[in-house]
């Protein structure tokens, strides 16, 4: 037996736990290991969990240009494709670096009139099944055409940067004792259609706050090709969904929000992905097991989606960036993580009444999406 000095800080507030503290220190042991490592990186765990700042469309100052990269490697070759080139597959192709990344640098003497705010762009992957357009992984803009409603990506960078004035908010009340209006932007107005963030700042924040909530959630933010989905299906990880507004009209609300003393916090969908090719990660360089498991292991039968490899430095990377992004981009305090039990067990909770303390540290668990949990609460 352990001595209790020993013992992991959550078995002695609770010492039902004593069997599971071998499985307990485990998960903390295997935790800080992979922080250590993340730590020992260029740059840190900080560097590793702001990936958005490289890969996607960033634009450098010195050199006066765009970087896209994407990483992809399984393909063979990657190529960009948009309004800018006339969609010619053969205009733009990116070159491979090291670690299956992809990158071109489009500089502003070339490209300044045709690569603009808006600018719709699709990246054409080269990959052992052959070639297909796909949405750049790390897009922070996805509009649908009303007429073939298909969906590409927008080069989103606007003139006038958004003016936050909320500086005085603080979340730590709603924090200590949050009282959480759930909502969803689009199904917030009581007419038949879609409602917007800027109709829901401006008309139902009002109400909110009146009833005496100090939070609000929101559902189906990250953009998703699906919309009776209810955004549990996300395509677009960066992106919030077009079908609302613009990316400045949820900082709009967010925004207010604040100045309104309620804090906003999202539904945030790392548990699984749509399993849609054209709109999503699934398949991305061409083969299955870039982003997500190969095999049975990559499919909730349930949900009909994706589920990611957690295991995986880059795709931890790819979902620690997508956490901070909410957060540093549009003010977000944090987040009600969606399908937590789907991702912590190989069952996905399917079928499980959990009555035993065995059915939540040894059976099935999935020690990857632990780990990841682990992490994602670090970030």
């Amino acid at each position: 037996m352990k001595t209790s000095s020993s013992l992991p800080q959550l078995v002695k507030d609770d010492p039902w736990l004593e069997p599971y503290s071998e499985d307990i220190q485990t998960r903390l042991d295997r935790y800080q290991s992979t922080l250590a490592e993340m730590e020992s990186t260029k740059g840190g765990f900080e560097a590793f969990t702001t990936a958005y700042r490289y890969f996607g469309f960033n634009y450098d100052t010195k050199k006066k240009g765009w970087w896209y990269r994407e990483w992809a490697p399984g393909a063979e070759a990657l190529s960009l494709v948009g309004d800018f080139n006339d969609w010619d597959r053969t205009a733009t192709p990116l070159s491979r670096t090291d670690g299956g990344v992809w990158e071109v640098f489009l500089a502003d003497k070339t490209y300044s009139k045709a690569l603009t705010h808006e600018s719709k762009l699709k990246v054409h992957v080269v990959g052992p099944k052959g070639g297909q357009d796909k949405i750049p992984a790390y897009i922070q803009r996805v509009i649908q055409d009303p007429q073939t409603h298909g969906f590409s990506g927008q080069l989103w960078a606007p003139k006038k940067e958004f003016i936050w004035a909320d500086e005085k908010f603080d979340p730590t009340s709603a924090a200590e004792m949050p009282l959480i209006y759930e909502a969803h932007i689009g199904m917030a107005t009581e007419e038949e259609r879609v409602g917007t963030y800027r109709e829901f700042a401006d008309l139902v924040l009002p109400r909110i706050k009146k009833l005496g909530y100090n939070t609000v959630q929101l559902m189906a933010i990250q953009e998703h090709p699906y919309y009776g989905s209810f955004g549990y299906h996300v395509a677009n990880f960066f992106a919030p969904s077009s079908r609302f507004g613009t990316p400045e009209d949820l900082k709009y609300l967010i925004n207010k929000a604040h100045r309104a003393g309620l804090a906003v916090i999202m539904d945030l969908v790392h548990s699984h992905a749509v399993k849609n090719e054209a709109e999503g990660l699934n398949g991305f360089d061409g083969t299955e097991g870039q982003y997500f498991h190969e095999g049975g292991r990559g499919y909730h039968t349930s949900w009909d989606s994706k589920l990611f490899n957690y295991g995986k430095r880059e795709v931890q990377q790819f979902l620690l960036s997508n956490v901070r992004y909410w957060l540093e981009e549009f003010h977000f305090d944090g987040y009600r993580f969606d399908g937590i039990t789907s991702m912590l067990y190989f069952h996905h909770g399917d079928h499980v009444s959990f009555d035993h303390y065995d059915k939540y540290f040894k059976d099935g668990v999935e020690w990857d999406a632990v780990n990841y949990l682990q992490l994602a609460n670090t970030v």
